[in-house]
This record gives C-alpha cells, structure tokens and sequence, in this order.
C-alpha cells in the first residue's frame, strides 16, 4: 500500500467508527436505564448485552490482538443477564471507540498487515478491523431495533425520518 492508500484506509475505518459511536450514543441517550436492560426474553440481548459484547470484541480483536495488551474475556457472561446504567454504557461506548479510532490512527502498513490468530485462522489486521467495524454495525442495528420498539412514537431516529 501506498502513504496515500494506508491514509484513506485509516479516513474509512474512523469515519465509518465514529459514525457508528455517534449513533449508537444517540440511541442511549434516548433511553432510560430500565430500557437499556430491556430483554424481550432470556434468548434476547438487551443493548446493554450489546454495548458490553461490543466492548469484550475490541478487548479480544483490537486491545489483545492488535495493541498486545493482556486482556481476559469472559464472552459467555457478556450475554449473560446483566444490569448496567445508561451512564455506564456510555462511558464505556466513548472509551470503547477511542481506543479503536487511536489504534487505527497510530497503525503503520505494517500493523495492518500484521496478523493474529482468531478461532484458529490466520487474519492480517486489516481484515480484522473490516470485521469488527461490520460486526459493531451488526450490532448497532440491533440497538436500534429496540430501541425504536422501546420509544415507538417517541423514538427519534439518527437518520432521515420517515415523511409523515
């Protein structure tokens, strides 16, 4: 890759990052704490399932596999009934997604290139960021979902809204 093509790499993968961030603190700001624990029934996440499993992926992928730090994840206990305020999901989701957009912004050619074992396959970097930011919009589909069930006509949508 070229200065220019690992530039716009790293344009796209913040961009597409933060866009994802925003959203999906709009959608808790929306929402009481009641509602971000909202499971429809045991085989269901609440967005706070989501908000920490998004969290333990960046733990996995980006802090351990990327960065080198010693993380320890519990992914089972992330789907696990659990009971966080909405002050807490957004604290994490900002310190979630800065990391992400610090180490995208501090990778070398290298780096992207780089590769780490994920459910014993070999992934460059880059493939691995591609995936998490697709699997953070998976989820971020998800949040939505509930959330505009949760609020109905109250919900206020992060896109264009419907014409009436």
């Amino acid at each position: 890759m070229t200065i220019v093509e690992i530039s716009l790499v790293k344009e796209l993968l913040i961009s597409k990052t933060e866009d994802i961030e925003k959203r999906t603190l709009h959608v808790l700001a929306q929402l009481s704490d009641e509602e971000v624990n909202y499971r429809y029934n045991e085989m269901s996440n609440s967005i706070a399932n989501l908000v920490v499993h998004i969290s333990g992926n960046i733990d996995e992928r980006i802090r351990s596999g990327i960065c080198g730090r010693e993380v320890i994840r519990d992914r089972d206990a992330e789907f696990e009934t659990l009971y966080r305020t909405k002050d807490e999901l957004i604290e994490l989701t900002n310190q979630s997604y800065r990391d992400v957009k610090e180490t995208i912004q501090q990778m070398s050619e290298e780096d992207f290139m780089k590769t780490q074992q994920i459910r014993n396959r070999e992934h460059i970097n880059l493939d691995v960021l591609l995936k998490c930011v697709t699997h953070f919009s998976e989820h971020l589909g998800q949040m939505l979902y509930l959330a505009k069930m949760l609020k109905d006509q109250n919900f206020v949508t992060a896109s264009i809204p419907k014409r009436k």
